[in-house]
């Protein structure tokens, strides 16, 4: 009996100190709500992905999760907020694929790679071609046809310079032997209302921003950028097809400050990991185009090296800045 006091007495002791060891290095966390910073404003394609997880990232989490838009300067301002943020896992970062280029067009005040801790790729998606009804541009060929024979007269909206729907029309007039002028916005949000307004002819956009707009008939899906056709827009041809080796596809993903605790870390992707396999947040988001991808971080930070590398040799060859 004594015995089995004793041993009783060193197993409580032991889950004790095992308790306060987690407590110590973050088992306490969260404890308050964790902020997600959006580094754009409402309507583009981050907010669609920071909107759509948000419930049952804070459920897996255990913590309610406040969606915070920081738009400006191609996301640099939301980012720079995310970076000099205390390393204590309340607050996270959703990052598009801008975050891999604004290092070669602005002067940031963080490190692209050494600012963070990347936790993980959360997916693609394909870019559509989309033109406004305003334009009369219904078709890919039309689109280039008209920018061959007027140069600098169709234009395309942008959610600001070094986005996705920046360089990928840069990288497609290239291609096509083309010229577009370029009209950036402050953020996806703004891109589309002026595409909808006829404010502009076409946009790049991702397909799950501008996929609603297709099906309501405000604006005119005109080709693809994924290799080979989607199902979410049956007749629509690839770019492609028109203009041979061009793809375009956006990213999204998600990072911390530097410096996260490494148990507060693996909860924080663990929830991201749960969410993403979620089958009502995986249905909606394929639904719209979406591919989840929920990479590890060792892939992420290696993809967002490759892409730097790729529209940093692009930026230089077509030696764009910003204003």
């Amino acid at each position: 009996m004594q015995r089995m006091t004793f041993v009783r007495s060193l197993l409580g002791c032991a889950i004790a100190t095992f308790v306060l060891g987690a407590q110590a290095q973050g088992g306490g966390y969260p404890s308050r709500p964790v902020r997600v910073i959006v580094p754009f404003p409402p309507g583009g394609s981050v907010d669609y992905v920071a909107r759509t997880i948000s419930q049952k990232f804070a459920e897996n989490i255990g913590q309610s999760v406040v969606v915070d838009n920081r738009g400006g300067a191609s996301g640099t301002i939301g980012t720079y907020e995310a970076a000099r943020a205390a390393p204590d896992g309340y607050t996270l970062l959703l990052v598009f694929d801008s975050h891999a280029v604004n290092a070669s067009l602005y002067g940031i005040k963080y490190d692209t790679f050494q600012s963070f801790d990347y936790v993980s790729l959360i997916g693609t998606m394909p870019m559509a071609l989309v033109t406004s009804k305003k334009s009369g541009l219904t078709s890919l060929r039309a689109v280039i046809d008209t920018a061959s024979a007027e140069p600098s007269r169709l234009n395309y909206g942008s959610s600001g310079v070094g986005g996705s729907n920046h360089l990928n029309p840069v990288a497609f007039a290239r291609q096509a032997g083309v010229q577009l002028t370029h009209v950036p916005y402050k953020g996806g949000g703004p891109m589309l209302t002026a595409l909808l307004g006829g404010e502009v002819d076409m946009v790049i956009g991702s397909l799950p921003t501008v996929i609603n707009y297709i099906k309501a008939g405000q604006v005119n899906a005109v080709a693809i950028g994924s290799p080979e056709p989607v199902a979410q827009l049956p007749g629509v041809p690839t770019i492609a097809s028109v203009v041979p080796g061009y793809t375009a596809q956006s990213w999204i993903g998600m990072m911390v400050p530097k410096g996260v605790p490494r148990p507060v870390f693996e909860h924080i992707q663990a929830a991201l990991r749960n969410t993403l396999a979620d089958p009502s947040v995986k249905a909606r988001m394929e639904a719209d185009g979406f591919q989840i991808v929920n990479s590890t971080p060792a892939d992420f930070e290696a993809q967002v090296r490759r892409e730097s590398k790729r529209w940093s040799e692009l930026i230089t060859a077509e030696q764009i800045k910003v204003d």
